[in-house]
């Protein structure tokens, strides 16, 4: 499968312990749902994961890996990204997304000026945040990702229709 066609769903962050497990940080809603996706690919494709043995830790989870039983094999594995195919993925309903879905899409305000494109969804852990990108503009649009800012999210249109606050 193209790369188009996976969707990011955690991050090895390193090695955890002396024993070969890893620290993941998993991008899924419920974090331990990443353990429900199999198997899991690195961003190029080039080796696939089975998450043997998985565990809450601060920071993240514990996890055991298929093929990794030493501690040097973990350290190398850090900054790693996990994938799934697409459509190991649940549906969704009408009113949410998944992150990858909107990247790239147009962003524009109520009155159909173009704001830019979607680079990024950051959340700093108070809600999600729109990181938009115009090419004018030398530094991000960053706006609140709520019903109140984002009335319409068309993925059928390839836009994301904002009602900025006042002053932006």
């Amino acid at each position: 499968m193209s790369k188009s066609e996976r969707v990011c769903v955690g991050a090895i962050a390193g090695a955890f312990g002396v024993s070969g497990e890893v620290r993941v940080k998993s991008f899924c809603a419920d974090p331990e749902s990443i353990a429900e996706y199999r198997p899991l690919y690195s961003e190029d494709g080039t080796r696939e994961f089975t998450l043997a043995q998985l565990r809450a830790i601060k920071g993240g989870l514990g996890v055991r890996l298929s093929d990794v039983d030493t501690k040097e094999q973990a350290d190398a594995l850090k900054g790693v990204t996990l994938w799934v195919d697409r459509d190991k993925l649940a549906s969704l309903p009408d009113d949410e997304f998944y992150h990858a879905d909107l990247i790239g899409l147009d962003v524009v305000d109520v009155g159909g000026a173009s704001l830019g494109k979607l680079h990024a969804v950051q959340n700093y852990g108070a809600g999600d945040i729109l990181e938009i990108h115009a090419a004018w503009q030398s530094t991000s649009l960053m706006l609140p990702f709520t019903r109140e800012v984002v009335p319409t999210v068309d993925l059928t249109a390839g836009r994301i229709v904002v009602d900025p606050p006042e002053g932006v």
